[in-house]
């Protein structure tokens, strides 16, 4: 056998969005990529804004030596006071620059906190409906996910939540706005938690740690304000990254950040600037990190997904489906009629309409599509959604 047993195991359990996404590429091959409505993958379709790449012309014309030297692993300088000053100012704390570690995308700091919480049988809680992915990063570092339930509006079920957690928890992942749901956790409900994981953290004499994966934090509708992650629990560590507010997935820039009402507080941050180099990550790309430290009060315009995510509500509603109408990020996760998201799933392929069944997000039952695509391509799948319903 040429790979190990974790990995076969891995490879047979593999996420859902990109078997989908394969399938489509063979149909796109076959029939033209443009017959077919692809809402499978989260990959944001806005260009950059301008300011972009107006920064990445004056950085790549910058010719001053050793910028594309070596550097200290917990990123520039200069982008991590930028960093610091930014969440400063959103999170009204005082963030130091030596909170702050600039990381290969939200991945890469999910995965350095991760390999600095955790030791071997030590919990990780995800909530589900989750990014798949959380179970692999879990895995990575010796942990074993312990999936938790939210409740019919995909909100903190705190009852079962509380129950979940044992000797053993070491973090909750908390991701929002979510994947796949687009729903957004109520600040009440965020500081019910805090009290439950102190008090846990008490009676077992090890922290827990709250652990916010928040690459949607900008994408969110209806004038609705994010709650501080930071307010809600002292023992705090955010992941994020720059894909979905500047639309450069690709660049794989993000960055991990240390609540400065943590304990330990310098310790978490050594920890995750070791681990990014022994991990491999080493360093996040030099020239983003020269480019976004001028752009953190810059985004896409939101109103381009708004948009979108109201003519696909309609499209849905009238064609009869149910479903709980996003808050944040770009996913609808409806039901399936009848219960069978993958029954559901080959009905719309049938109508080259692709969309990736729930159970690939930890609740079968349900299926999520993603907008960040053109409205034409939405408005042409109205008719396909409509059979497919039935």
């Amino acid at each position: 056998m040429p790979v190990s047993q974790r990995i076969k195991h891995a490879l047979e359990s593999a996420s859902w969005i990109r078997r989908m996404f394969e399938e489509g590429t063979e149909l796109k091959a076959r029939l033209g990529a443009e017959q077919v409505m692809d809402f499978t993958l989260g990959n944001p379709d806005l260009e950059p804004p301008a300011r972009f790449k107006e920064e990445l012309a004056v950085a790549v014309q910058d010719l001053r030596p050793g910028l594309h030297a070596y550097m200290p692993n917990a990123g520039l300088v200069p982008a991590r006071q930028a960093v610091a000053h930014h969440l400063s100012r959103v999170h009204h704390l005082d963030f130091r620059t030596d909170d702050v570690v600039l990381t290969c995308g939200a991945a890469g700091a999910l995965n350095v906190i991760l390999k600095v919480l955790l030791d071997p049988g030590d919990e990780v809680v995800v909530l589900a409906p989750f990014f798949p992915e959380y179970l692999f990063y879990a895995d990575n570092h010796g942990g074993t996910a312990r999936v938790v339930e939210t409740d019919e509006h995909f909100q903190l079920d705190l009852n079962r939540l509380e129950k979940a957690l044992s000797p053993r928890t070491r973090a909750v992942i908390i991701n929002s706005p979510n994947n796949p749901t687009g729903q957004v956790y109520k600040a009440e409900a965020l500081k019910e938690l805090g009290v439950f994981l102190t008090h846990h953290a008490g009676r077992h004499g090890r922290p827990v740690y709250l652990v916010a994966d928040e690459p949607y934090r900008r994408l969110v509708y209806d004038d609705l304000s994010l709650p501080s992650i930071f307010a809600a629990y002292p023992d705090t560590l955010l992941a994020t990254s720059f894909s979905k507010d500047l639309s450069i997935p690709g660049e794989r820039l993000g960055y991990a950040a240390v609540s400065p009402r943590a304990a330990g507080r310098g310790e978490l941050f050594a920890g995750m600037v070791l681990a990014n180099r022994i991990l491999g990550f080493v360093n996040a790309p030099a020239l983003m990190q020269r480019v976004v430290t001028h752009l953190l009060e810059v985004s896409v315009d939101v109103d381009y997904y708004a948009r979108r995510r109201d003519l696909f509500s309609e499209i849905l509603e009238q064609a009869g489906y149910d479903f709980v109408k996003p808050r944040g990020a770009f996913y609808f996760f409806p039901k399936a009629p009848g219960g069978d998201d993958l029954a559901l799933v080959a009905r719309l392929k049938e109508e080259n309409i692709l969309a990736v069944p729930g159970r690939g997000f930890g609740r079968a039952g349900y299926f999520r599509l993603a907008f960040c695509v053109p409205e034409e391509v939405i408005r042409r799948a109205a008719p396909g959604f409509a059979r497919a319903r039935g």
